[in-house]
């Protein structure tokens, strides 16, 4: 199902006393924009991703271990933010379909270690050119691309930062 987003470009623009009630509008949304963008990325994401045999979620465990070698689940569910019940399903396809190893800890039987095996390293090599598909598929060069994900980064701190401190989960 293919969803499709319409923005149209309207002469009668509100005066800047409407500006308030205009943040009632979807289009004008933040929250809303981010997650239509999601699911554009996970959409582009998804093709690409099936030729791997993996999901975007699977793709991003890989990423990380990719990136930092074998880690405890716990700092997986870190760099993901996602929690150990989000991920153990996640880690337990990935090892049925032979791409990591979960091996339990002999210092701490709590702690279980992930590591990529070697058919999970050499996926890696078949996973080189996606980013920069998605890439050309924003229409966006790569320094826009850069300083894009850039200021999503800062968003995403600043949110953080409010939600520790118990801001309003204002999404306008």
């Amino acid at each position: 199902m293919t969803e499709e987003h319409i923005t149209e470009d309207r002469e009668d623009a509100p005066a800047p006393a409407q500006a308030e009630a205009d943040w009632l509008r979807l289009d004008n949304q933040i929250c809303f924009a981010l997650h239509a963008a999601s699911r554009a990325f996970t959409a582009l994401y998804r093709e690409a991703l099936d030729e791997l045999g993996l999901t975007y979620s699977q793709y991003l465990v890989m990423l990380v271990l990719w990136e930092h070698g074998a880690l405890p689940v716990k700092r997986i569910g870190e760099h993901l933010r996602l929690d150990s019940g989000t991920l153990s399903p996640l880690l337990k396809r990935l090892e049925a379909n032979g791409l990591v190893v979960r091996e339990r800890s002999a210092a701490d039987e709590r702690s279980v270690t992930v590591r990529a095996t070697a058919a999970g390293a050499a996926l890696r090599e078949r996973a080189a050119a996606l980013p920069g598909r998605v890439v050309g598929a924003t229409g966006l060069d790569l320094a826009e691309v850069t300083e894009l994900r850039d200021r999503i980064n800062r968003l995403t701190r600043a949110l953080d930062a409010a939600a520790l401190h118990g801001s309003p989960a204002d999404c306008g």
